[in-house]
């Protein structure tokens, strides 16, 4: 087949990506837009994302009713929803084993608030990043079990912890593991795991994060409960007004939004534009948001402050935060929080520095790989700069914190290609001696004196994944002017929302447009001035792009014509709201 011609004629762009237009059929395009009565444009981004007739009534409009699974239907729930179910009637503390993520704190803070509403006792475990790492460990399982608790459910981890589970089943611990990260075909030994990415899992929702699948448990369980009588005459449990919960969880970790996950999410920012959560709404408060809260400020202003107490600071903030129903602690903690994060970005702004000229110092030996280690990295962010240098540069990268002769690393890579699938073969090589994850990241533990052959093990298995040159592509909905980005169109555009990983939020080419200005602003932001070919004008701003090629070119520019590509997003100031595109790319118009 015949390959298209790049979009706007741009073959390479200033990042390298090639310039593709999305896809879809006209005709339903035209159809969609009909029969729904929506503008064509939003037929359009409809078809380009495969929705038909029959599913965009759902599509646009999701519900859990219409979307979320009988919780049954995962192995092991049943076992896991009648063993915690149990441990609540009998009375018998409940461990809770989680994560220092956002996803993990939002499971383990979820659990936690469902279980003592049903009248349980909860005692909660999140381990320190740097003093025990990602996972569960014998240490503070057995902890867990002196303090009382005859079961542990961990959340967001265990799938592949099995040498600490294996020494907790010998200790008498029941342990549920609750996941979503990539198993192996080998079981760790506890009493029940419920993970739709087991190997022998049938069920279609592997896309969920550990916070939806949390959610089923709580579903689960609830319904056990309700069977058994046990909450009388006292009120049930509504597990739908921890949905704000769920959504920030479901968010932060970059899962596809689509079918239930995008279910969770559009409800539960309903949830959370009520305020009923007192630490999200300090939280809220702390972060300057005013509007109502979608998807952009659970994964880039919430979420970032509730990672970094286990990047940073303190490991159980978070999930503190999430519980808390005490106003002015609440408001402590995320004074506290907001703290950490510009702590957080600080160290990340250093090590991402040393990262980038450690790569740039390298040939370019077209590996699907980028790989960067040094001395004295903080863990906490080197998963973060990993997501960095993968946008930088548009391939999977790894970042290791040495440590002595050990080191711990964390990757991010691009659609494509499975980067948990490869650490995983890599850990089974013995190259590794811990390691897990999904396709889009992973974390492990490498000797430092198997550094090369871990870069090389790990480009040949992404190579294999490869059927040819890796070419990053750009995909656009569409060319606009500058008088064409209105704030009626982003408007219209909320239709299509929640927006993230899965469910893109549109991007548009604004075509040949002059730039007028550019200068630098904030932490080497490039902001704009475009005028279009009527004279419109826009405002753009292309983040921490100061130092790129592409923020070098545009500043640069000026009075030159660009194809210039992004987002649309409204910015209000002192009551008025007009228009900003913010730039992923741009290229020379030719």
């Amino acid at each position: 087949m015949t390959e298209t011609a790049p979009f706007l004629g741009v073959e390479r762009s200033l990042t390298g990506r090639r310039w593709q237009v999305a896809g879809g059929d006209a005709r339903l395009a035209l159809t969609l837009s009909q029969r729904l009565g929506l503008p064509e444009i939003v037929g359009r981004v409809l078809a380009a994302r495969g929705i038909g007739l029959d599913q965009a009534d759902v599509f646009l409009a999701p519900t859990l009713r219409a979307l979320l699974p009988d919780p049954f239907h995962l192995k092991d729930m049943e076992r896991a929803a009648r063993r915690v179910a149990d441990a609540v009637m009998a009375g018998q503390p409940i461990g809770v084993f989680g994560d220092y993520d956002v996803d993990g704190a939002t499971s383990s803070a979820l659990l936690a608030l469902f279980l003592r509403a049903a009248g349980a006792t909860v005692l909660v475990h999140i381990p320190d990043r740097i003093a025990e790492g990602y996972g569960p460990n014998l240490p503070a399982l057995l902890k867990l079990q002196a303090e009382g608790a005859g079961v542990v459910v961990t959340v967001d981890c265990g799938t592949t912890a099995y040498a600490p589970l294996a020494g907790a089943a010998r200790a008498g611990l029941d342990v549920v593991v609750v996941d979503h990260h990539e198993a192996e075909p080998d079981l760790p030994q506890v009493y029940a795991l419920v993970n739709p990415n087991r190997l022998d899992e049938d069920s279609p929702h592997g896309h969920l994060a550990a916070v939806g699948v949390t959610f089923l448990l709580v579903v689960a369980v609830n319904r056990v409960l309700k069977e058994a009588g046990w909450f009388g005459g006292r009120p049930v449990p509504d597990p739908l007004q921890w949905l704000d919960v769920v959504a920030l969880g479901t968010v932060c970790d970059v899962v596809p939004l689509q079918g239930v996950n995008r279910a969770l999410v559009t409800q539960g920012l309903k949830v959370m534009a009520r305020r009923t959560n007192t630490g999200l709404s300090a939280l809220s408060d702390v972060a300057g948001i005013r509007e109502r809260p979608d998807a952009y400020h659970l994964g880039y202003v919430l979420g970032p402050r509730v990672n970094a107490g286990g990047r940073v600071g303190e490991a159980g903030l978070g999930h503190l935060l999430l519980c808390s129903d005490d106003p002015p602690a609440a408001a402590e903690m995320a004074r506290r929080l907001d703290g950490y994060n510009r702590d957080r970005q600080e160290i990340e702004a250093a090590v991402l520095l040393d990262a980038i000229e450690q790569v740039e110092s390298r040939p370019d030996d077209g590996l699907p790989l980028l790989l960067a280690a040094g001395e004295g990295w903080h863990p906490g962010v080197i998963g973060i700069v990993a997501g960095r240098l993968k946008e930088r540069y548009n391939r999977p990268a790894c970042v290791v914190a040495l440590d002595g002769e050990t080191g711990k690393g964390s990757g991010r890579s691009v659609p494509g290609l499975d980067l948990g699938a490869a650490i995983i073969a890599a850990r089974q090589a013995g190259i590794l001696t811990a390691g897990g994850g999904h396709a889009m990241a992973a974390g492990f533990t490498v000797p430092r004196g198997r550094l090369d052959e871990f870069r090389s093990f790990m480009a040949e298995r992404l190579q294999a994944q490869l059927s040819g040159e890796l070419v990053p592509v750009l995909e656009l909905d569409g060319a606009l002017d500058c008088a064409g980005c209105n704030v009626e169109l982003i408007e219209t555009m909320k239709q299509l929302g929640p927006f993230g990983a899965g469910n893109a939020e549109p991007r548009f080419a604004v075509s040949a447009a002059r730039i007028v200005k550019a200068d630098v602003v904030g932490q080497g932001h490039v902001r704009l001035i475009l005028a279009g070919q009527g004279g419109h004008r826009l405002k753009a701003i292309a983040f921490r792009a100061a130092d790129s090629e592409m923020g070098l070119c545009l500043l640069r520019s000026a009075g030159s014509t660009f194809h210039l590509a992004g987002t649309l997003r409204a910015d209000s100031w002192q009551g008025n709201t007009s228009v900003q595109l913010i730039v992923d790319d741009a290229a020379p118009a030719r």
